[in-house]
């Protein structure tokens, strides 16, 4: 794992002992928690010739969670591909805020990997949900980690291009919208830029395309009283709330992550 470790570190990897472990782990079918107990020499043929290639994909920014088809979040376990977005930890910010207050019909807006959705059923099970996706593959994969969760039940996922198939109304629309602006693709991490789908990363334009889209739509599928919440980007706050302030929603507030940079903007349609 030592060597592992150094050619990871030399190709730019982050984190290069965690990654090395992690797909080490995944090479052999065991916990990452049981690697410090083998010794390379151990190491059967098979494995050692898997770890090897592992470690030459994420040599070349593969990222970790689409060699081991997996990613946690919020305590569980989430099947990912290139075909959405990673979860990441500071989309957890999202699910605590949501899961402050009540609510028994959620819409998620571009719902990717199922991540969030799937996380706000299962954490509430007495709710229900919409997921929707321009993407088909990314239906898939939301619908494939509902069942994973048991959540399929009450889950329904559609393809639709935001509002477009949605009906009814909802006391919680959520969305993780795509908000990076064209000009900032280049400075993205090669994991990022060149093995997440661009559709789930920007709108092609200035990063608040997707906003425009929700905070049009949102008041129409709220129910009075009803909450929508948005990840953004860390510069995104002030434009944000102002787009959602024009669309006649109040309360306006936003949610600051971990690392103390603003992550969320809520609104709520006013009774």
């Amino acid at each position: 794992m030592v060597a592992a470790t150094a050619r990871l570190r030399a190709a730019g990897v982050a984190d290069p002992a965690r990654d090395a472990r992690l797909l080490l782990a995944h090479a052999a079918r065991i916990e990452a928690s049981r690697v410090t107990l083998i010794a390379p020499e151990d190491l059967a043929p098979e494995i050692a010739e898997r770890y090897d290639q592992l470690i030459s994909l994420r040599a070349v920014r593969v990222p970790v969670s689409h060699l081991v088809g997996e990613r946690d979040f919020y305590g569980r376990r989430f099947k990912v591909s290139g075909e959405v977005l990673d979860p990441r930890p500071e989309t957890e910010t999202l699910i605590e805020a949501a899961l402050n207050a009540p609510f028994e019909h959620v819409l998620d807006l571009g719902v990717g990997s199922g991540a969030i959705l799937v996380t706000l059923l299962a954490e509430r099970p007495s709710a229900t949900g919409l997921g929707v996706d321009l993407s088909e593959a990314a239906c898939l994969q939301a619908s494939a980690n509902a069942v994973l969760h048991r959540v399929e039940a009450r889950a329904d996922i559609r393809r639709s291009d935001w509002f477009g198939a949605v009906e009814g109304r909802f006391d919680l629309i959520v969305s993780n919208p795509p908000y990076i602006a064209l000009s900032e693709m280049e400075a993205l991490a090669p994991e990022v830029r060149r093995h997440e789908p661009e559709l789930a990363l920007t709108d092609g334009g200035d990063g608040l395309g997707a906003y425009r889209h929700i905070a049009a739509g949102a008041p129409d599928y709220l129910l009075p009283g009803g909450r929508l919440l948005v990840e953004i980007g860390p510069t995104q706050a002030q434009a944000v709330s102002r787009l959602f302030q024009a669309a006649g929603l109040s309360g306006l507030r936003v949610i600051p992550d971990l690392d103390g940079r603003d992550r969320v903007v809520a609104a709520h349609l006013p009774r």
